[in-house]
């Protein structure tokens, strides 16, 4: 039977979704963390794989890339990397989650292809980062302040005072201060579009308990429609970050526009599955089979 890695640390629900939907095309998979992967520059196997001794896996698909000093995540990086090398199909390889797993590349890539995304600033100096917060308030703007690696909301801050200038904390050194979008209508809401292979198969609106709309930090899920010009932002979000699937994060402005929050390459979809008719983990499996290993 052929073998598949599913790399993450905390398999839970999503990891119990993709294991029953590779069974189902009639492959075995296995979780496997990347922290106990290793590289052996040499004779037998360049990249060895807990429970592959004598041969590489058929295909990966990347569940999760672990936190860590710049050197462990280098390090992770070099083994999706080198997998992708020794032909082993990567879903998202490791191009896609470097370009998305750093929040200041991928707003970079965003506006460098044209697309609307929320105004930036990414810097080490902190007096700078103050000045230009103040700036910011004065102009009336809020400001998010986040970590340059997360998700799920972890460490996101909103600057709405002079005041809230001494809870400005850098992520490792580094400031990434991004200003505030308003949502179109009542409360706090955005879109999650769902990209498999160029196509938005989801979408749901999230409506958040505060201006935080992660279905972690307590946000509801409604079904959305996404199509048109949405869609054609979603998909080309996803296609400027060289996912093969991808959750786009969308706000719809006050002025009736839409923004590009972020892009995720290991996008959660326990919310989405709540209010899509299909089984997401069933989709994403089928497409990595269709065009990574059938036509191989």
């Amino acid at each position: 039977m052929p073998r598949i890695v599913i790399f993450t640390d905390d398999p839970g629900w999503h990891g119990k979704q993709l294991l029953r939907a590779f069974a189902e095309q009639g492959y075995d998979a296995h979780y496997v963390s990347l922290t106990e992967c290793s590289l052996q520059v040499g004779e037998g196997l360049p990249v060895r794989i807990p429970g592959f001794a004598d041969s590489l896996p058929d295909a990966v698909f990347v569940r999760g890339v672990p936190g860590g000093s710049l050197e462990e995540v280098v390090f992770y990086l070099d083994v999706l990397h080198a997998l992708k090398l020794l032909a082993v199909p990567v879903y998202n390889d490791g191009r896609a989650v470097e370009k998305s797993v750093d929040k200041a590349m991928t707003s970079f890539l965003l506006r460098n292809a044209g697309l609307p995304t929320p105004m930036t600033w990414v810097l080490r100096d902190r007096e700078q980062a103050e000045a230009i917060a103040a700036q910011e308030l004065a102009d009336g703007h809020f400001l998010i302040s986040k970590p340059l690696f997360g998700s799920q909301g972890e460490g996101i801050r909103r600057i709405e005072k002079t005041t809230d200038l001494m809870w400005l904390t850098s992520s490792r050194g580094i400031y990434y201060l991004q200003r505030f979008v308003e949502c179109d209508g009542d409360g706090y809401s955005d879109i999650r579009a769902f990209v498999i292979n160029g196509k938005v198969v989801a979408g749901m609106r999230r409506r958040g308990i505060s201006w935080l709309n992660n279905v972690a930090r307590g946000a509801s899920c409604e079904p959305l429609l996404i199509e048109g010009e949405l869609a054609e932002l979603a998909i080309k979000a996803v296609s400027v970050l060289d996912m093969d699937y991808g959750g786009v994060d969308i706000m719809q402005t006050r002025d009736g526009s839409y923004s590009v929050i972020e892009v995720n390459s290991v996008p959660a979809w326990k919310g989405l599955q709540s209010v899509c008719e299909f089984n997401v983990a069933e989709q994403l499996v089928a497409d990595l089979v269709r065009r990574y290993l059938k036509t191989s």
